[in-house]
């Protein structure tokens, strides 16, 4: 399997910015696939997340503001909006291939198996 991560950048508290994953190496749909961000000194966290039926799962902070979509080749976006400076981190591309319907995505990075470089997003107030 392979993530690559692309669109990150710099951009002024209020703006916007979307990034993509190319995923590629699967024969079937992962069951999850989501993206995650960790701050310098913080732990991963998990930002917003879609399940193989597209159904979606965010974390409070982002909700409202980050919209996390995919399209027939399984290729992953994240359109942010209304950015604020303490979005600023490395953002990650992840999958995880196997799960039950009748849950949620799991949002703690432990649960993923399939990982991008990461693509920095950076805020200024």
């Amino acid at each position: 399997v392979q993530i690559v991560e692309s669109g990150g950048g710099s951009v002024q508290a209020g703006g916007s910015l979307k990034l993509s994953c190319a995923v590629s190496g699967y024969t079937r749909d992962p069951y999850c696939m989501g993206w995650f961000r960790q701050a310098p000194g913080e732990e991963r966290e998990g930002v917003a997340f879609i399940r193989r039926d597209g159904r979606t799962r965010y974390a409070g902070s982002v909700k409202g503001r980050f919209t996390i979509s995919q399209d027939s080749d399984k290729n992953l976006y994240l359109q942010m909006s209304n950015l604020k400076p303490e979005d600023t981190a490395m953002f990650y591309c992840a999958t995880r291939e196997l799960g039950s319907m009748a849950f949620q995505c799991p949002m703690q990075s432990i649960e993923y198996n399939a990982w991008g470089q990461g693509t920095q997003v950076t805020v200024s107030s």
